[in-house]
């Protein structure tokens, strides 16, 4: 992969990261909290930010890890998107939209580094059959 790709895929991922973690304290807190002056459901963003480091590092084994975490804010976003009205249904689609832009950068950042595991992988199991 292109080195302009790979550096488009990162800074896809890592914004994507921030830019969830932003949404989800300033929704809880000012935008549609749940109830009037903040909500303790801000707390959701802590899991989000353990990966962050290993992220904006490009760690590989964070990244994957939080691929499946960045699941649970997919789905979180589309219950609010489909249940709730007004601008905290609109925010639900937001959150969506920023997750599922977090996991395409993510699978296709990785997919390079899956690749030649894989090939690796298979060169081991020829060696040790021979």
């Amino acid at each position: 992969m292109e080195p302009r790709r790979r550096s488009f895929l990162y800074f896809g991922a890592a914004g994507s990261l921030v830019a969830l973690i932003l949404l989800c304290v300033a929704w809880e807190l000012f935008l549609a909290p749940l109830r009037p002056g903040g909500s303790w459901l801000v707390l959701k963003v802590i899991p989000l930010l353990l990966p962050l480091r290993g992220v904006l590092k490009r760690d590989i084994y964070t990244m994957q890890w939080s691929s499946l975490l960045i699941l649970l804010y997919l789905a979180e976003g589309l219950v609010r998107a489909t249940s709730d009205r007004g601008f905290s249904a609109t925010l639900g689609w937001v959150e969506t939209g920023i997750g599922c832009v977090f996991f395409a950068c993510i699978l296709l950042f990785l997919r390079p580094y899956k690749q030649a595991a894989k090939k690796l992988a298979q060169q081991a199991i020829q060696k040790a059959s021979k």
